[in-house]
């Protein structure tokens, strides 16, 4: 990874505060109700992965355990406030998804919504996903990707040229790739908006 986390923490804690706002429209214009469905599937012992201000914690069934990382300690601050003020037993903590600090084989679910685009090292946050995940236990992502459009993949392509370097935001991603040349087993797998938007659940073998 060439990239300085430090960059992206500071980047990350500067947006912290509008952060819900332009999310909101985004799930409402393009994601629509990935967020549930992809908390609705979690069990055990779940992992979330650039859990952010936490938008995702008052959707996950009372049966979970959550424990989120990020980055970012703005996002964080905004996250615990928010676990407070649903009563949610929630622990966050900072982190890079890089390095996750935790033992092998430590969660039963491990999920991310909208954070592996921003995460520089997709392969590698990825395989500490996967390290992390107990045999049998499931990876959930949903994510912004490259479009099954040939002319929206240039217009991607074109957008990254500026969303990269200043934002650290991809759109040509295909973390389906990733799970797969890791041996996972995809359950489920949905591709909407012109493929532009994908979420998929995969299972570690047990």
């Amino acid at each position: 990874m060439t990239e300085s986390p430090a960059r992206w923490k500071r980047y990350w804690d500067k947006h912290s505060g509008d952060y819900d706002r332009q999310m909101a429209f985004w799930d409402r214009k393009l994601f629509g109700d990935s967020r549930e469905w992809a908390c609705s599937r979690a069990v055990g012992d779940v992992l979330e992965v650039a859990v952010g201000t936490g938008l995702n914690l008052p959707l996950y069934p009372e049966t979970v355990r959550v424990t989120g990382i990020d980055l970012s300690d703005g996002m964080l601050d905004v996250a615990r406030t928010r676990a407070t003020e649903l009563g949610r037993d929630v622990t966050l903590r900072q982190a890079d998804a890089h390095a996750l600090p935790f033992a092998a084989a430590s969660f039963d679910t491990v999920v991310c919504t909208f954070g592996l685009c921003a995460i520089p090292d997709l392969d590698g946050a990825v395989g500490e996903m996967v390290r992390v995940l107990r045999p049998g236990g499931r990876v959930i992502l949903v994510d912004h990707v490259a479009s099954s459009s040939r002319a929206v993949r240039l217009l991607q392509r074109v957008a990254e040229l500026g969303s990269v370097p200043l934002a650290g935001e991809h759109f040509l991603r295909r973390p389906f790739d990733q799970v797969t040349a890791r041996g996972l087993d995809v359950r489920e797998r949905e591709r909407f908006k012109l493929g532009l938007v994908e979420r998929l659940v995969a299972r570690k073998p047990a």
